[in-house]
């Protein structure tokens, strides 16, 4: 592994004790010869609807550029990726278009998908763009031959939990029902920023590190090695980074079965048309596939499924804040939900 994050690195000696840990990626030499599967993912901050927007131009985007010059030295069998999914859309699909051609030039076919983590599973609604790239095996079989039909996630209504971003309430709100927004970060000195979460009964909670921990699918005090680090406040950043357990296993789980996937469903992308939520290039042109959101059939992510009574109230601050917010912006909420929200002040 390779992993510039001091604090990424005190979780995984203490879960991975045996794995070979090197530091930043950019300064690596090469892969190992015995490489089969890369798997990958850059800083999105400059993909993001909350970063800057600057696509593979913002400066911590460069570090793909170790990835592409790693595989120039070694091109492994494989190939995996993940980012998020503004990164279909930021300046038309440029950096998606960069990454693939890239791959491309180096002899690789490859496969995309949009999955939303809901869809195994977790209380989550966390969309991210997946790529697998062979040289020799079809990704399509790994990507895309698994799938159902779009779920109909329910209806933002008082009845069930709402998660939202409380940080936010003017331009955005990640409103979600019976699950949460993606999970962020936090700010760029560490700053957790979990989401707040209206209950059915009227409560404005916020949910502790060991339930966040399970919605990314780890077990709970999965980066408990951070408790005593800084008061543990990074372990936030680092399951706000993390990719969600269950899709990276079905991913490895296909990697090492591969399905068949039926494409004669699909047509050929049209240049300068946005770029598709699931696509494919095995040589020729590239293609749309007709694949949903959701590979497996699964039951969906449900928040109202967790013991919420226990968790902390958002502050008063806080809440006060997003209301004030929401009510200077011109937003959509379900009826009730601000005034519910102002009954807590």
């Amino acid at each position: 592994m390779s992993e510039v994050d001091p604090d990424a690195g005190r979780v995984i000696r203490h879960r991975f004790g045996d794995v070979a840990l090197d530091t930043d990626v950019v300064r690596l030499a090469g892969l190992p010869e015995e490489s089969e599967v890369v798997t990958a993912g850059f800083p999105c901050q400059d993909l993001s609807m909350a970063g800057k927007k600057q696509g593979l131009e913002g400066e911590k985007s460069q570090v793909v550029e170790a990835l592409f010059r790693l595989l120039e030295g070694r091109r492994v069998p494989w190939v995996v990726l993940e980012n998020v999914y503004f990164m279909l859309h930021l300046a038309r699909g440029t950096a998606m278009a960069y990454v693939l051609s890239r791959l491309e030039g180096l002899g690789y076919r490859w496969a995309s998908r949009v999955v939303d983590s809901r869809a195994f599973g977790l209380p989550q609604r966390r969309r991210r763009v997946y790529i697998v790239a062979g040289l020799d095996g079809d990704p399509r079989d790994v990507l895309l031959a698994d799938d159902t039909e779009d779920r109909s996630w329910p209806a933002l209504d008082l009845k069930r939990p709402i998660g939202f971003y409380w940080t936010e309430g003017r331009s955005g709100h990640g409103l979600t029902s019976d699950a949460i927004p993606p999970l962020k970060t936090g700010s760029g000195i560490g700053i957790p920023s979990p989401p707040a979460v209206l209950l059915p009964n009227g409560r404005v909670v916020t949910p502790p590190i060991e339930a966040v921990e399970r919605f990314q699918g780890f077990p709970s005090r999965w980066t408990s090695a951070l408790r005593k680090v800084r008061h543990g406040r990074n372990r936030w950043r680092l399951v706000g980074n993390a990719v969600s357990v269950p899709v990276a296993a079905w991913i490895g789980m296909r990697l090492a079965r591969p399905g068949s996937y039926d494409a004669r469903n699909d047509r050929a992308k049209v240049d300068g048309a946005p770029w598709p939520s699931a696509a494919w290039y095995m040589g020729g042109a590239r293609m749309v596939a007709s694949v949903s959101e959701c590979p497996l059939a699964k039951r969906r992510g449900r928040l109202s499924a967790f013991a919420t009574e226990g968790w902390p109230d958002l502050s008063n601050r806080a809440l006060a804040g997003f209301v004030r917010r929401a009510d200077e912006g011109n937003l959509r909420y379900p009826n009730g939900f601000l005034e519910t929200l102002k009954a807590n002040l």
